[in-house]
């Protein structure tokens, strides 16, 4: 497959009592950066069903109530390009665990108005679009 390639993931911000879900990122692109659960968009997937996929793969959670947060045109990763679509989803059932260890060092709930530092890339627009109820896209990236 050619570098030139734009992949389109989902990325799944998941709230809990004021609190976001959040993994430290390894073995990829913003390794060391604090991320919510999230990936690659499947062919014939939907967004909501890679979000949920996602989610259970990486944490072992069921969400529910996903609705739409935000679009962003992620470039700032020398050598990748992504169209990231932001989801919010609330915790149907269970209790996070470290399901893929290559890719994460394990979840953690943060204040929202707290977060560890630093953030993955598409975070900032994340937390901007749910503050402020802004449903927007993000061309600065």
């Amino acid at each position: 497959m050619s570098e030139n390639v734009i992949k389109a993931g989902v990325g799944v911000m998941i709230l809990r009592d004021g609190k976001v879900l959040l993994g430290k990122r390894k073995g990829s692109h913003g390794a060391g950066e604090y991320a919510s659960p999230g990936g690659h968009l499947e062919f014939g997937e939907s967004i909501f069903e890679a979000a949920k996929r996602e989610v259970l793969e990486e944490t072992g959670l069921k969400v529910k109530s996903i609705e739409f947060l935000c679009f962003v045109n992620l470039t700032q990763y020398t050598g990748k390009h992504y169209v990231d679509i932001g989801v919010l989803a609330e915790v149907e059932s269970g209790e996070p665990k470290l399901m893929e260890p290559d890719s994460s060092d394990g979840w953690g709930w943060y204040d929202i108005d707290n977060l560890p530092q630093p953030l993955f890339g598409t975070m900032p627009t994340r937390i901007e679009a749910y503050k402020t109820g802004k449903n927007f896209f993000d061309s600065k990236s």
